[in-house]
């Protein structure tokens, strides 16, 4: 006599497995619906995870894309080093927009001024890259949770002929179902890393030990109190009158712009270490080190318009 049995097995992902296959799957959306995608590449956390998940995506094969950093020229040199080390190690095709390029030729004016940044004229070459490029999908390491105007994004963020941003034309994602459909001239914005959270990434970051600049993690500098920030003292950022540099330990949550782009008091210097101190804190890291997001109340939406990333 023979008995069967009926074993059910239930089989779910974790946590940072769903957000990964989900990442994974919008990758491949695109590689599949677009002809000439990007993704951009700064060399900080967001794009190194951004650039990880998408290995995964179409590994054992390259990278069906080129990678594009739109280079201020008051870039943080570890960070820099950092980039062209990994696009080297990996083999990518790196396409580098300088913004120094649309000053000398007047297609912006920069600032003038110790308080003076590069960080908006970006919005400038970005635009003129893709349009060089013809880039009609530029992957880039946006999340929700950063700030309130980046919270409105779809995970498809649809940009007008002019690069612009409007959140009142954008497309339904019921079901993760995706609508890449544009005009020629139009380009889609995709950000795989949306619902992600900066815990999300510091976890994924330490479960997959994924390198990082080294400026991610505690580390002695001299530094500058400006603004109820703390900005590091390098060749880029000028002096006001009064302001005292001095030598701390500190680490950084997110990188931008040198000029305006604030560190935090931290003896972190493990992954597991920034994970549960991060997850102790209750300001995200653009509103604790970004000064450019301190213009003004919409001054992220106003530059997003405008075909800010």
């Amino acid at each position: 006599m023979f008995y069967f049995f009926r074993v059910s097995v239930a089989y779910e992902l974790s946590h940072l497995a769903a957000l990964e296959a989900e990442s994974v799957h919008v990758f491949r959306e695109v590689a599949a619906t677009f002809e000439r995608p990007a993704l951009l590449f700064s060399g900080g956390k967001d794009s190194v995870v951004m650039l990880h998940v998408a290995a995964k995506a179409f590994w054992p094969a390259p990278l069906p894309f080129p990678v594009l950093h739109v280079d201020t020229g008051h870039n943080f040199d570890e960070v820099l080093r950092f980039r062209d080390e990994t696009v080297a190690a990996a083999k990518l095709r790196l396409v580098v927009a300088s913004v120094q390029d649309d000053i000398d030729a007047g297609r912006v004016v920069e600032e003038t001024g110790p308080r003076a940044s590069r960080n908006r004229l970006q919005t400038v070459t970005l635009l003129r890259a893709i349009r060089e490029g013809g880039f009609d999908a530029v992957f880039g390491g946006a999340r929700r949770d950063e700030e309130k105007a980046r919270a409105k994004e779809r995970v498809f963020s649809f940009r007008d002929e002019h690069g612009q941003w409007d959140p009142r034309a954008q497309r339904p994602e019921l079901w993760n179902l995706y609508n890449g459909r544009h005009r020629r001239g139009e380009h889609i914005r995709v950000f795989p890393l949306s619902n992600w959270t900066e815990l999300d990434i510091w976890q994924y970051i330490r479960d997959e030990r994924i390198a990082l600049p080294p400026l991610y993690y505690a580390h002695r500098r001299p530094v500058v109190q400006r603004d109820g920030m703390l900005l590091a003292v390098t060749r880029h950022l000028s002096l006001v009158d009064g302001e005292t540099p001095y030598e701390a330990t500190v680490r950084f949550r997110t990188v931008g712009d040198a000029t305006c782009t604030g560190c935090v008091e931290s003896s972190a210097t493990t992954p597991s270490e920034v994970v549960a101190e991060v997850a102790a804190t209750r300001v995200t890291e653009r509103g604790a080190t970004r000064a450019d997001d301190r213009i003004s109340e919409a001054g992220m939406e106003d530059r997003k318009r405008e075909g800010y990333f």
